[in-house]
């Protein structure tokens, strides 16, 4: 399901994104995304958008009136058309993935680092620094444990995956065994 609903915010974050970037607005959108983000995903009113029974109409019409003010034009034309769609559900996708591609755009990525044991702050500033040259830009690190990786360390950024670990290097030789 996620893949689906990554699918189907894609065009729509895009399309934001560029308007945005156009319109010289990237704040202004990342927080007008961030806000119906955070309506939608009300228990309320995901309820309310899911339910087949509620007209799209009035799930969009509540949520501008929720919004109020604090929605740009622009944005709430987005609601408008994710609602007469049936994709007000994508919201949170969708602003996630316009994050995504504001941070990028700065020139700063997002790496996720994952290990198997805590790493220390000078662990970190050290991948973080080796990352930084191998990408040209700045580097937004979060870090995980997940003893599952049983050792070593696994780095994603976007599409890539850098696998070190002992679980990752252990799949490499069942795979490899396997004739």
């Amino acid at each position: 399901m996620a893949g689906d609903i990554t699918t189907i915010a894609r065009p729509y974050a895009e399309a934001a994104f560029e308007r945005a970037k156009e319109a010289g607005q990237l704040d202004a959108w990342s927080e007008a995304l961030a806000l119906l983000s955070g309506v939608v995903t009300d228990p309320q009113m995901a309820a309310q958008i899911a339910n087949p029974n509620v007209p799209r109409e009035r799930v969009r019409d509540i949520i501008l009136d929720v919004c109020g003010e604090a929605l740009p034009s622009e944005a709430a034309n987005l609601l408008r058309l994710l609602a007469q769609n049936a994709r007000l559900a994508a919201l949170p996708e969708i602003a996630r993935l316009f994050e995504a591609s504001r941070i990028a755009d700065q020139g700063v990525r997002h790496v996720l680092i994952r290990s198997a044991f805590k790493v220390s702050a000078a662990e970190q500033k050290a991948v973080a620094g080796a990352l930084a040259k191998r990408f040209g830009g700045e580097v937004e690190v979060t870090v995980e444990t997940d003893s599952s990786l049983i050792g070593g360390i696994e780095i994603r950024s976007g599409d890539l995956v850098i696998d070190d670990s002992v679980r990752g290097k252990l799949k490499q030789l069942a795979h490899a065994l396997q004739f």
